[in-house]
């Protein structure tokens, strides 16, 4: 039976285990360098290692492994064993301070973008303290960054390191400026919700584009999708609560506080929220939560699909990105406190993340650029490709008197008196939620809702580090030579609200006149990853993440060219299974259907040439049409295909398959589902969307 009050956290390496298991002078400078964001003292590498290594022996484990994010989007591991011999072959179990510190993949199988050619094997692994170290399984998972022998980051760990150094960098001097020791750090906070469907391992099994692709690539709607609104906040049905107790307990062991469980809106939809924690141990911890989402699944004999969006006419899964800043004293920088108006410090750093969205708007589109993302964005409760930010009623009249000089009365919170007498009253909140905004101010916290749910939130949160870093910076830069300090801050802000009011909108994100008012207003629509994507290597992009000791440039070209050419090997992946689809599935199924229903009007007619044979003529006339247009829509994907100049320039061919492929792609899937309402089912050779979706009983 597990108990949460003593087996959260049991197969961490944590603080009180280090405490425990370490000398006093030991776990004083570990802990010392993890508070501190500091280099370890080599001296103690054994002595933590041996520890380590002890503690996860006790715990099963006879291996460790190196466990580090490399561009695929997922995480990598190598397993190596404790085994030692000594002597004449005398059987050991070893961990040196060497083996904890840093490790030797094969970098060369791992995507580089170029920056390492294929004969350039080496790379290197290298220990983060500041995520702790865990036991899962039988194996002792040792966090680490990753990197090319010429020291190029080839992760996702690396740059969003460098980018809360940064952050921390600018952001002192800013509190500085307001009083704060040298000692007072600035750290980013990270909450991710994630997003996910449930569907029975057994249709999963019968649907190959699921099983290739991560999302149905055919499919007609069901009589009921989530027109009723029903499944949001249901009662979760018993298999799926089962599922969700044994992923928290997974979970918790790991030291993930997974907080929230409930049913989203679509049907086998459903939501994990877990508390705020420091953005890079966060970011690990989202890796883990999708891993286990998928290990735990089918011990319940069912399987979890993170894809952005995994069924057509129902809403997309996301990945909420909660992000705020701190200060290692624990206030959050980002509480407007009790009088928002007369917080200068918050409304320094509010003013300096406005800055940085409306300068960088290209950054936050990129950052969340993928084939999968793009069918999500605008559609069914995710936000659109537009850049924007909610503030809510309250801040915005601040800062509009702000910008036009008059006084703002602090507002008395009002209590909302529901009618009933036994119900409580409670204050309303100050300001409403935005569910269509793509990055909305919450409360203390900003919800970055364009996040797709099988990203890994480290690019999200290195770009959105580095840009208002810089903004930071910049704004130190003028205020640390102001003359007269309080006139020169009230100056500042006033001045960013009235450049960058355009960013700021709190209506409704998927109206039509919203796209019209965004265009008026300057603000980029960057509707697919090919239009985006280009614009990560421009030169002023590269300036600043090079300026901020983030990215240099060899490193943004080569993130660009991994993802455009992961989205054209996503696109080209989707394509050959709906055409190994068509070829073996609805083709065989359309003819055989076609042939009985032709049988079926010729028996009739021999029986009686006065029996009304109108339905199943009408119904073959349709059949044959679309089934006619089944096979030049297959042609047309082929030739599409075909056509693809694999030699191009990767943005070409990326650009290629979004401007031809795709197209071909969506008019051989309408055809296909219009198909699949005529065909009997029993010759239609998948699960339809009522079988998957009502799946679990």
């Amino acid at each position: 039976m597990f108990d949460i009050t003593r087996d959260y956290e049991s197969n961490v390496f944590n603080e009180k285990v280090m405490k425990e298991r370490l000398p006093q002078k030991v776990y004083t400078s570990i802990a010392s360098s993890i508070r501190a964001r500091t280099s370890l003292d080599p001296a103690y590498a054994d002595i933590i290692a041996n520890a380590m290594r002890e503690w996860a022996s006790e715990k099963g484990a006879t291996h460790f492994t190196h466990w580090f994010q490399p561009m695929t989007g997922i995480t990598a591991e190598k397993h190596e064993s404790f085994i030692n011999f000594q002597g004449d072959r005398e059987l050991t179990l070893e961990f040196s301070g060497k083996e904890l510190v840093r490790g030797e993949p094969d970098a060369s199988s791992f995507p580089t973008g170029g920056v390492r050619a294929t004969f350039e094997a080496r790379g290197y692994t290298a220990w983060d303290p500041t995520s702790p170290a865990f036991v899962k399984g039988h194996v002792l998972y040792i966090p680490t960054a990753f990197c090319s022998y010429s020291g190029e980051a080839l992760d996702k760990k690396t740059p969003l390191l460098r980018s809360m150094q940064a952050l921390s960098k600018q952001g002192k001097r800013i509190l500085k400026l307001f009083g704060a020791g040298d000692d007072v750090d600035v750290l980013t906070n990270v909450g991710a919700e994630q997003e996910y469907f449930l569907i029975d391992e057994s249709v999963y099994n019968e649907r190959p584009d699921l099983i290739y692709s991560g999302r149905t690539l055919f499919g007609s709607p069901p009589p009921k999708g989530q027109d009723l609104d029903d499944h949001y906040f249901g009662v979760i049905k018993p298999r799926v609560a089962e599922f969700m107790q044994d992923l928290d307990e997974t979970l918790w062991s790991l030291g993930i506080a997974s907080k929230t469980r409930h049913n989203e809106v679509a049907p086998a939809q459903h939501e994990l929220a877990v508390v705020y924690e420091s953005a890079n141990t966060a970011t690990d911890h989202n890796q883990l939560i999708m891993e286990t989402l998928k290990t735990v699944a089918p011990m319940h004999g069912l399987v979890c699909l993170t894809n952005e969006k995994p069924f057509a006419g129902v809403n997309g899964s996301g990945k909420h990105c909660n992000w705020s800043i701190s200060t290692s004293t624990g206030e959050n920088l980002l509480n407007p406190g009790k009088t928002p108006s007369a917080n200068a410090r918050f409304l320094l750093f509010l003013s300096a993340v406005i800055r940085a969205i409306d300068l960088h708007q290209d950054l936050m589109r990129i950052s969340v650029a993928t084939a999968a993302n793009d069918h999500r964005l605008g559609v069914a409760e995710a936000p659109p490709a537009i850049i924007s930010i909610f503030l809510g009623d309250e801040l915005t009249e601040i800062l509009e008197a702000i910008k036009s000089g008059n006084d703002v009365a602090a507002k008395k919170r009002i209590q909302m008196d529901i009618g009933v007498d036994v119900l409580p009253q409670f204050a309303k909140d100050t300001t409403d939620r935005n569910r269509t905004s793509p990055f909305a101010f919450t409360g203390n916290k900003f919800e970055f809702r364009m996040v797709g749910s099988s990203l890994s939130i480290s690019g999200p949160c290195f770009i959105l580090n580095t840009i208002v870093a810089d903004i930071l910076g910049e704004f130190a830069d003028r205020l640390e030579k102001a003359s007269d300090f309080k006139a020169e801050l009230t100056a500042l802000i006033k001045e960013t609200i009235v450049a960058h009011e355009r960013i700021i909108f709190n209506g409704n994100n998927y109206a039509e006149e919203w796209t019209v008012e965004a265009q008026k207003r300057g603000l980029l629509n960057l509707r697919s990853t090919t239009d985006a994507l280009p614009l990560f290597t421009a030169p002023e992009n590269v300036a600043l993440f090079e300026r901020h000791g983030v990215l240099t440039k060899s490193e943004v070209e080569s993130r660009a060219e991994l993802l455009l050419e992961g989205y054209k090997k996503i696109l080209h992946i989707e394509a050959l299974s709906m055409l190994e689809l068509a070829h073996r599935g609805f083709v065989p199924a359309v003819i055989d259907y076609s042939t009985n229903v032709a049988k079926s009007i010729e028996k009739k007619k021999k029986l009686s040439d006065k029996f009304n044979t109108s339905l199943e003529e009408n119904l073959l006339e349709k059949l044959s049409t679309l089934g006619a247009a089944l096979g030049t829509d297959i042609e047309a994907l082929e030739t599409a295909l075909a056509n693809a100049d694999e030699d191009a320039d990767t943005l070409d061919l990326a650009k290629y398959y979004n401007a031809k492929v795709i197209p071909a792609m969506e008019k051989l899937r309408e055809t296909v589902d219009a198909l699949e309402l005529l065909v009997d089912r029993d010759y239609w050779p998948l699960p339809n969307y009522g079988e998957m979706l009502y799946s679990v009983k």
